[in-house]
């Protein structure tokens, strides 16, 4: 039974971060950490590994868990696209404090988070005239902010079976989120993230660009989720949604004019093979409402579905470490006659420790294609292909050389093939 699954997608503790391992505290002492999502912040409620409050005191066990994230990357367009040979740097510094209730003050199945971001930022997706987006860092302007990015209250109810959270939130953590760790009850086979790509497509699916709220522009909502077992759950989401108007949500206060974004998703896990080899699928619908405008085309709201999922593919050595590759696809499609992406399809294959003496190292490799709005784009479609490398250099550093290319990038028929590198430093405290 992939009892971990569940707690990671209703993440009954606070995740030091996405490549943390079952806690001590059920019974399982934590393995190494092997790879991480080269965007932390984008796929986590809470994060960092906690080690801040380690330093100012405050033990594991203590009910305050205050921790984060710095990610820093420098990019060279080395040709084509709309800025051929241009330089760009990106940093972001999220800041997260999460209270247990229960720990501190005997109040079950409560937690409280809340999370400071700060971004200084370049237009590099611009630069290289990609609309998917092949660096996940830089978002909608402006590129150089400051916001309370999380403020939300988690309960839980029914011995866990139920939680609800209420507040400001980033929803692409709770859904379409194939990044989301596939923790098993036997440590050696948890997966600790499904890929290391930087492109934005395996943060949010480009099928909900311009609508769906989430990295850096959260927003305020409600979220449920319904785990009747241990391997399915039910989660239903509704948001502020005037992200669907150019608000940036991020940025502001919640507000109530007819614009909502609602979203539902189920999900189940597995283990297949003699191997027990870790598998993981989602189904979600989702729904804008208000009024969406692109030029002169006006919509009255919008609708899509997605699919995503993961599987391990192979271990190395079953039983005894993690070491081994990992798949992932997406898929996604809407209605919509004013919204960038109508139609998606992504792919990647992961490889942990598979590099002598380097156990904690990944490296993957993926594709993300999008129809695009005929409305807005004259290029029919976007493709991209992306590289990378993810080196563990010590405690929560990582450094990650990337390479990215988009034989057509979607912003104009004339642009040639873009070729990017990137080289990201990712530090969680």
């Amino acid at each position: 039974m992939l009892y971990w699954m569940i707690m990671a997608v209703t993440e009954t503790a606070f995740a030091a971060s996405a490549e943390s391992a079952p806690s001590a505290e059920q019974g399982n002492e934590p393995t190494p950490r092997l790879g991480i999502s080269a965007n932390p912040g984008a796929v986590n409620q809470i994060t960092g590994t906690g080690q801040a409050g380690e330093w100012l005191g405050f033990k594991k066990d203590s009910g305050v868990f205050l921790g984060g994230v710095w990610a820093g990357d420098t990019n060279h367009l080395i040709s084509g696209g709309e800025q051929p040979r241009a330089w760009s740097q990106n940093s972001l510094l999220i800041a997260s404090l999460g209270l247990d209730a229960e720990k501190l003050i005997g109040w079950k199945g409560g937690k409280f988070g809340v999370e400071f971001l700060r971004f200084d930022g370049e237009p590099t997706n611009q630069q290289a005239g990609s609309v998917q987006g092949y660096n996940s860092l830089p978002g909608a302007e402006p590129l150089n902010r400051s916001e309370l990015y999380q403020l939300w209250w988690r309960q839980e109810l029914f011995a866990g079976k139920l939680i609800i959270r209420v507040g400001k939130m980033a929803p692409t953590a709770d859904f379409n989120n194939v990044l989301r760790p596939v923790p098993t009850q036997d440590q050696s086979q948890f997966i600790p993230s499904v890929s290391g790509l930087i492109f934005t497509p395996v943060f949010v699916n480009p099928t909900l660009l311009g609508v769906m709220p989430g990295y850096y522009n959260s927003a305020y909502g409600a979220t449920t989720t319904f785990a009747p077992t241990n391997n399915f759950y039910l989660s239903y989401g509704v948001y502020d949604g005037n992200g669907a108007n150019g608000t940036q949500t991020g940025l502001r206060g919640p507000q109530f004019n007819g614009y909502y974004f609602n979203i539902g998703e189920a999900g189940t896990a597995w283990e297949m093979g003699s191997d027990n080899l870790p598998g993981s699928l989602g189904v979600g619908l989702w729904k804008q409402s208000g009024q969406l405008r692109t030029g002169n085309v006006t919509e009255s709201g919008a609708t899509g579905v997605y699919i995503f999922g993961s599987q391990r593919v192979w271990f190395r050595h079953p039983g005894k470490d993690n070491s081994g590759i990992t798949s992932f696809f997406q898929f996604g499609v809407n209605d919509s006659e004013t919204l960038p992406v109508n139609q998606y399809f992504g792919s990647g294959l992961t490889a942990f420790g598979l590099v002598p003496g380097r156990s904690q190292d990944s490296m993957g490799a993926g594709m993300a294609w999008s129809r695009l709005n005929g409305n807005i784009f004259q290029r029919g479609s976007e493709l991209m292909f992306q590289a990378y490398y993810q080196a563990h250099l010590f405690a929560g550093t990582y450094v990650e050389p990337v390479i990215s290319c988009i034989p057509t990038p979607g912003a104009s028929p004339d642009l040639g093939a873009a070729w990017a590198t990137t080289l990201r430093v990712t530090v969680l405290f």
